[in-house]
């Protein structure tokens, strides 16, 4: 099954070549994938699936869209 990934701000580094049509596993989570780009736990801060925000532990289906968000300070 395949996905979209869009990694904003600092965690665009981390964006895959093949991002708009990404390989994952069934059952794969949110989470995992951050894992499996390289993304530190701790640089991450919001992830949203197709426009809705999702927890790490949510699973990922085939065809979704998913938006990886670091926090992001302002003054």
């Amino acid at each position: 099954m395949n996905i979209a990934i869009q990694c904003f701000a600092t965690l665009s580094r981390f964006t895959p070549p093949d991002s708009a049509s990404f390989a994952v596993s069934p059952g794969e989570t949110a989470g995992q994938l951050a894992a499996r780009l390289g993304i530190p736990p701790e640089d991450l801060k919001l992830v949203f699936v197709n426009g809705v925000h999702v927890e790490l532990d949510a699973p990922l289906q085939d065809g979704d869209r998913v938006g990886l968000f670091p926090a992001i300070g302002g003054g």
